[in-house]
């Protein structure tokens, strides 16, 4: 239910009411131009109609027609061909907000764009159509497809992570946004800020930008929403949770300024500590890492630079509140790798948000230990160690000139962000993320009905997306009570044995076993000159059963490489390797994999191997076969001792991937259409401006059947035309039903009459009385003659 307040309850609790509404287009208040209007809502499903069960995609609808003003007729005004002053305020994807209620109190009925205009010539009506947030996301859909699920055997993503990642791509965010999303691939972005990873962990740790490189058991972990910094969390089971994720882009050392940060909170907690480190590949093998700690025991920040295997000097902050105020934070620190030369003394300086707002900048800190220098390498993956619950881990490069001049309005994402959407916890883990097409919503609404759950936009304009979860318990106290005495004005009830699914199977993917095989390795054919501060972005195909693969490593000659990577060289013939010098960043499109060089260097490097061949090599994977079918099916005896065995197998789909996901969905199900519920549909009541998509509602009939039971809201419309009161039709799905058949009294017949093979065939009849006489002496009467006593008749 939509809150209200005390004067629009009791204007609806009133024995006459007067409606009210508010029309807003393009931002103009046009409601009292409205000649009528119509909000429809309801979830599309393909279960059964009549199950209590429902699923899918809800999209709104909002019809209204305008008249005209100031003695303009609507057409001249709001047409297609009208003047672009006037007619822009209807226009297809103009802006719509439409509110209904009683006694000049309103509450959000709708929000949404204009669809579509018709203006009626020779009339003062223009028809103005909308539909509601659905409408953002008609972008085509576009999923990460990494490889680690399979590779380790262990689910990278969930159900609930792909539909957040979609609202993402239109716009719609339940966390703070990547800081600069677009893609690195002209020569001018080389200045800009860039985002190399971005990983909301809202059910997944596959990732917007950048790829998983370490999963960790699920075991080891949990999703949580209560306490979440913003939507969902990972929660560590144990101290010393590690993830890690290779980047979009690995840009060089010597480089810019860039920023490691994440939202965690350190309330829910198994320790003290949560480490942020950026690993950087070096010559050969070794690898050197700038990490971030953060112990909320004893408020200090401590900050490491060096080279893996070696001792390291550390920095260290002492951060008021962070030891004392628990809650949620906001950590990161800032690293500035600015050089002329080949080795690099980090500047680095670490930036904080408490719980209340304030912010904790440590003062700037150059790192003077040779032991702490960075030589020319490449960023190779961000590892994360945490104790505590953690959301939306970013790194972004050239995030500012330097560390002392960044602003705080910078650091934190307020003003620039509005949260629009609201998650379940996640289900349906997958170890592979399923091929889409379509639109953005095509894909939600796909996903909404492969895991019986919902999507809609509510009336404020927030997403919504409830899981199977839904329906294991059933509710016992309603959101509103209507009755026949004074809110239902007609209601049929009905019940079918279709509503009845009293065995229920769930086809799922079964990945056991399933690795990762290298796919058909794609040798470039040329030598590619990286001219000096400039970029070269090169396409090469990949198979449609490849998974996506991240940057090319950059590779020198002190280790023998046939994997996935490339060797610049100083000469086109081979000359010497090139390390710190070439940031390479990829993307995927359809079948074609992006690479973007970039040279930072003052001089031309070539893609060249130390012989002079072309030393680009793009190595994809994919998994060793395909998952088995198999399904789980869930049965309830005593329904089938009343009502027969009724079956209901649900779609297979990739998006179950798991006997765990199976066995949910199949009793959710089960729970759902063990027993026929009745069928509460066009119910119709009292306008109320507050039900709300998914509300329960108690339906209390006096007057007809004695009904009293809760159902919930699957459907709504409401049509209203000035001068006359709102109409509301109610579509519910009661939530219990009337208890077992108890037949009392009565005995069943059987479903074959008992008389059925007992009578006499002529051939029979012959065989025993085979003359008319014989007949007539036995004088039998007719219903002994036709029916058979005895085996020997």
């Amino acid at each position: 239910m939509q809150p209200s307040d005390e004067a629009l309850d009791h204007a609806l609790s009133a024995p006459e009411r007067v409606p009210a509404h508010s029309t807003r287009l393009g931002g103009e208040e046009l409601g009292g131009q409205v000649q009528s209007w119509k909000v429809e809502r309801a979830y599309a499903t393909d279960l059964p109609e009549a199950m209590r069960a429902f699923s899918g995609s809800a999209s709104a609808q909002l019809e209204v027609q305008l008249g005209g003003a100031d003695g303009v007729p609507a057409p001249r005004l709001y047409s297609a061909w009208a003047n672009r002053a006037t007619g822009d305020v209807v226009r297809p994807g103009q802006s719509v907000v439409h509110r209904a209620g009683a006694a000049g109190r309103t509450l959000p009925a709708f929000r949404g764009t204009v669809r579509s205009r018709g203006a009626a010539s020779g009339s003062d009506t223009v028809t103005v159509q909308a539909l509601d947030g659905a409408e953002r996301l008609r972008g085509p859909a576009s999923l990460p497809r990494p490889y680690h699920g399979y590779l380790y055997g262990r689910p990278v993503a969930t159900a609930t992570w792909c539909v957040d990642e979609l609202l993402r791509q239109g716009g719609i965010h339940t966390c703070p946004p990547p800081r600069a999303p677009l893609v690195d691939k002209d020569d001018t972005a080389d200045e800009k800020p860039f985002t190399v990873l971005y990983a909301s962990l809202h059910g997944g740790f596959n990732s917007t930008y950048g790829q998983p490189e370490e999963v960790p058991s699920p075991s080891a972990y949990d999703w949580i929403q209560e306490g979440a910094p913003f939507e969902l969390a990972l929660m560590p089971k144990a101290t010393g949770l590690t993830a890690s994720w290779m980047p979009r882009s690995r840009f060089v050392m010597p480089g810019k300024v860039f920023l490691v940060e994440c939202w965690v909170n350190t309330a829910l907690t198994r320790g003290n500590l949560i480490e942020m480190s950026a690993v950087f590949d070096q010559s050969g093998t070794k690898t050197g890492y700038i990490k971030a700690s953060f112990d909320i025991a004893t408020g200090v920040v401590g900050i490491t630079s060096g080279t893996t295997g070696v001792a390291a000097p550390t920095v260290t902050w002492g951060i008021d509140k962070l030891a004392s105020l628990r809650g949620n934070w906001h950590l990161g620190f800032l690293v500035d790798t600015s050089s002329t030369g080949t080795v690099v003394a980090p500047t680095v300086q670490p930036r904080l948000t408490a719980p209340d707002g304030s912010l904790r900048v440590g003062g700037k800190y150059t790192f003077t230990q040779e032991s702490a220098f960075q030589p020319t390498s490449e960023l190779n993956r961000i590892d994360l160690t945490t104790d505590m619950a953690v959301e939306c881990l970013q790194v972004t490069d050239r995030v500012w000139t330097d560390t002392a001049s960044y602003p705080d309005q910078e650091w934190e994402p307020k003003g620039w962000w509005v949260k629009g959407a609201v998650l379940d916890l996640p289900e349906l883990p997958l170890y592979d993320i399923p091929k889409v097409s379509g639109s953005q919503w095509d894909v939600i609404t796909e996903i909404a009905r492969a895991s019986m759950s919902t999507a809609e936009f509510d009336e404020q304009g927030v997403f919504r997306w409830r899981g199977p979860s839904r329906f294991t318990t059933v509710p016992t106290v309603p959101d509103l009570t209507v009755t026949t005495n004074r809110d239902i004005a007609s209601l049929t009830v009905t019940e079918e044995i279709d509503a009845c699914r009293n065995h229920c199977e769930q086809p799922y993917q079964d990945w056991t076993g399933i690795k990762a095989l290298r796919g058909e390795a794609v040798d470039d054919t040329v030598v590619r000159e990286i001219k000096p501060n400039t970029a070269v972005v090169v396409q090469y195909a990949m198979a449609e059963d490849e998974n996506d693969v991240g940057p090319l490593l950059v590779v020198d000659d002190s280790v023998s490489y046939d994997g996935h990577g490339v060797r610049f060289g100083t000469a086109k013939t081979g000359g010497t390797a090139v390390k710190g010098k070439v940031s390479v960043s990829c993307w995927r499109e359809g079948p074609t994999y992006f690479v973007r060089f970039s040279n930072r260097g003052t001089t031309s490097v070539w893609t060249v191997t130390k012989d002079g061949k072309p030393s680009v090599r793009v190595l994809p994977l994919k998994r060793s076969a395909d998952p088995r079918q198999r399904s789980y099916a869930r049965w309830n005896t005593t329904s089938q001792e009343h009502y027969g065995k009724q079956q209901y197998t649900a779609p297979a789909t990739d998006w179950v991937q798991t006997s765990t996901g199976a066995a949910a969905l199949s009793n959710a199900m089960l729970t759902a259409g063990r027993y026929p519920v009745p069928l509460l549909g066009e119910v119709e009541i009292l306008h109320d401006p507050r039900v709300q998509l998914g509300d329960v509602v108690r339906v209390r009939d006096f007057a007809g059947a004695e009904l009293d039971t809760l159902a919930w809201v699957v459907g709504i419309r409401t049509t209203c035309a000035a001068g006359s009161a709102p109409q509301q039709t109610l579509t519910l799905r009661g939530t219990a039903y009337n208890g077992a058949p108890a037949d009392d009294g009565l005995t069943p017949d059987g479903p074959v009459d008992p008389a059925h093979g007992t009578q006499r065939t002529y051939q029979r009849l012959t065989a025993q009385y085979a003359t008319l006489d014989a007949l007539t002496t036995a004088a039998l009467s007719y219903r002994t003659l036709l029916t058979t006593t005895g085996a020997t008749t």
